[in-house]
């Protein structure tokens, strides 16, 4: 299995910490995004609301995958996390991930989480994807 690591110059850089924004396994052409949060490229909060954050979190997570040879459209699964009781964040997080995702409808698992990579992050999205097929 051959691996090729995503690390646009759009998004913070993980190398301090030891991580890629994406893998790609050449072999099947599966994209497994890191969790992606609202932050500048100083890893620093861009946004203080909920939807906000969403926003800048799928604005990344679209940028790793761009660089990924994928898109929004080709992803499968979404796993978001956000601070404090899922079903508290539902309201603002659901139209955002609508907005993005509707036509494509991935697999979707939503969990509430006690804290985040920083404590005004409140959000985080991860994403296994697909590489578009040459035409």
């Amino acid at each position: 299995m051959a691996t090729q690591r995503i690390n646009p110059p759009s998004v913070y850089d993980g190398a301090p910490i030891g991580m890629s924004q994406a893998c790609v396994d050449t072999d099947s052409g599966l994209v497994f995004v890191s969790g992606q949060v609202d932050w500048d490229r100083d890893s620093r909060v861009r946004h203080a609301t909920l939807a906000d954050q969403a926003e800048g979190a799928i604005e990344h997570l679209g940028s790793v995958l761009e660089a990924a040879g994928s898109s929004l459209a080709d992803v499968l699964q979404l796993r978001v996390y956000v601070r404090g009781e899922l079903a508290d964040a539902m309201a603002q997080v659901v139209p955002v991930l609508a907005g993005h995702f509707e036509a494509v409808r991935p697999a979707l698992t939503g969990v509430g989480v006690a804290s985040l990579a920083s404590r005004d992050s409140l959000i985080e999205i991860e994403a296994i994807a697909r590489r578009r097929l040459p035409a």
